[in-house]
């Protein structure tokens, strides 16, 4: 057994096609909402020998710059700067993204597929609408994964129960205040490489596409004075935030920065 946040959590089994144990399911309506909401902190934790898996819910089909296809291939770049051990995609239909026994079903499969110990989720509330469907969308579906009257297979299979302890949601847009912070010093630059791994959403000086928010040279700053700010408030380098869904319990002190 080892631990991880309080957690006594199993040695990762051997992978095959109906399971696939992970320490942390970090999902996201959007790809590259993962790695701009809680990049630093699965490089630290997969530094450290922890495994991730990442789950986009939709293409990000809608976003004004870059195709399916080019951000398909971006969050493959992403996940492999950050270490990641599988990324999959549900292909729910962006700016749309209902709160649907269907799309709820679709997640429980992921969930119970994965095993994760930890959930990271969508901002609760934020600017983009898919942001807190989501956020909500995720958590309702790590409830009712644990449920055993709903029954789900994969690859002709029926799948165990599987809820996660905890579901953390990453801050994104909004300013939300976090219920804890992770220390990322030493992990903010590869948090910005696997964002600037979406060439076609972020800032370059030499893209012909039209302009948005997220692309311009003062948002990607803003990933780091976030950081930054954070870190002051927590005394560290750079942190990056999340609620909490239910109390945090501390089995010691030895992991909080003093």
């Amino acid at each position: 057994m080892k631990e991880f946040w309080g957690l006594q959590i199993p040695k990762l089994e051997t992978q095959n096609l109906k399971k696939m144990k992970t320490d942390i399911l970090a999902i996201g309506a959007h790809p590259d909402d993962v790695e701009l909401g809680c990049g630093g902190t699965l490089a630290k934790l997969i530094s450290e020998g922890k495994t991730a898996v990442i789950l986009d819910l939709t293409q990000g089909e809608l976003g004004t710059r870059g195709t399916p296809e080019t951000r398909k291939q971006e969050a493959e770049n992403a996940a492999e700067i950050l270490g990641i051990s599988a990324r999959e995609n549900l292909k729910m239909k962006d700016g749309f993204i209902e709160n649907s026994e269907e799309s709820a079903l679709k997640i429980v499969k992921m969930i119970r597929k994965y095993q994760p110990k930890i959930v990271f989720a969508n901002a609760v509330e934020d600017r983009h609408p898919d942001h807190a469907k989501a956020s909500k969308l995720i958590s309702d579906a790590c409830f009712l994964s644990g449920l055993r009257k709903i029954e789900t297979s994969f690859n002709g299979e029926i799948q165990e129960v599987w809820r996660p302890k905890q579901v953390f949601h990453y801050i994104q847009w909004k300013n939300i205040s976090p219920d804890f912070v992770v220390d990322i010093s030493g992990f903010l630059d590869k948090k910005l490489e696997a964002c600037l791994a979406y060439k076609s959403q972020f800032y370059n000086p030499d893209s012909a596409e039209p302009m948005t928010m997220i692309a311009t040279k003062d948002f990607m700053e803003s990933l780091t004075y976030r950081a930054q700010d954070l870190g002051r408030l927590s005394g560290v380098d750079f942190a990056e935030g999340f609620t909490a869904e239910k109390l945090l319990a501390f089995k010691n002190f030895d992991g909080i920065v003093l």
